[in-house]
This record gives C-alpha cells, structure tokens and sequence, in this order.
C-alpha cells in the first residue's frame, strides 16, 4: 500500500501506521486513540451528569425530617441529627476535596434498647436516598478463616440489593446491628489467640 493510500485518522491526522487500529466508514476514519479520548470525555460528562442529579435530588434536612415523620412516631432527636449527618455525608461524597483538604466519610453509631427504631430509622433513610440498603449482625462477623460470615459477606449483600451496580453499591448504607454485644464478649475473652474469631 503506498502512502497516498494509507488510510489517516479524520480526528487527529495520524496515519493508519502510527496507531494500533483504525476504525473506518464510508467517509471517515477514527484511530483507537481518538476512539479512548471521546470515552473518557463521555464517561466525564455521565459523571458530571450524575453528580449534578443527585446534587438536584439531595433534600435538605428538614425534608428527610418531614419523611422520617411519615414512617417513624417520636425519636424527634434523633431524626434531626440523622437528618444533618445524612445530609452532609452525600454532600462529602459529591464534593471529596475541599480547598485542598480531603474529606473523609462519616460513620454514625446508634445506640438505643432493643426496637426502639434504630433500624427503622436506618432503613427509612436509605428509602428517601434512594440507595441500597444491607443489614449485618456483628456476631455473626467473624474473621477470614474462621467458620461465620466474614465482612465480605455484607458488601456482597449490599451490591446485590445494588442489583450489581458498582456505582449505586458505592453511595450504599450498610447498618451492623448488635455490635454491643460484641463489646461485652471480648471484655470477658481470654489472652492469647482469638478462638472465637471476634477480631473483626
């Protein structure tokens, strides 16, 4: 093939010799440099999209306050500090950076006896993000080698409730109940190796 033949790429003006392939139609071609330049300004602006509609759909706290009164009866405290902390955790998750200064996630520990709400309320926030939800008891969490569900199990469930959505499964709630009780057996374990496979 001479060189007035060689096919060169519509876009970016190489020849068909310089790049590993060139795609071709009738009247254009595009080299596959090109062709992964355009997916990752795409896959930018599906970000950039996504960011924005969430950022559209994030309710203030006291819209979660007015939907957490729909579902759950008193809890008034409660409901309002859920409210904020929900609130600002996606807002750290749109905005990760900060004037240079990386934000982290935030962790929120319930405590309260026994059907007081706490899952209720954990559940009811999920709902009004719209985000999956997975719920995990701590005593059955046990380390890798041992026999239980080890911690991989609850982010299997969480990507599953995700319908297998890496990117749905990242802004995800995971809520591990009866983690007190984990507290109150190893107070009492003995030294040396962990038998029971409480280091979690």
């Amino acid at each position: 093939m001479s060189s007035k033949e060689e096919k060169t790429c519509s876009f970016c003006g190489r020849k068909q010799s310089e790049v590993k392939k060139m795609f071709s139609s009738e009247n254009t071609n595009i080299c596959n440099e090109c062709v992964t330049t355009c997916s990752s300004i795409l896959q930018k602006e599906v970000r950039f999209e996504q960011q924005e509609q969430m950022h559209q759909k994030l309710p203030k706290p006291e819209k979660i306050v007015e939907f957490l009164d729909k579902y759950i009866i008193g809890q008034v405290d409660a409901k309002k500090v859920l409210s904020v902390a929900l609130y600002n955790h996606y807002k750290r998750i749109e905005n990760p950076v900060y004037n240079n200064v990386e934000l982290e996630k935030s962790n929120i520990l319930l405590l309260g006896p026994t059907g007081s709400g706490k899952t209720l309320l954990a559940k009811s926030l999920a709902k009004i993000m719209n985000v999956p939800f997975a719920v995990a008891d701590a005593t059955a969490l046990t380390e890798a080698g041992y026999v239980g569900e080890d911690v991989e199990s609850i982010l299997s469930r969480l990507l599953a409730a995700a319908n297998y959505d890496i990117e749905v499964a990242q802004r995800g709630i995971i809520y591990i109940d009866e983690i007190d009780k984990i507290a109150r057996k190893s107070e009492s374990a003995t030294m040396g190796r962990d038998v029971s496979g409480e280091g979690v």
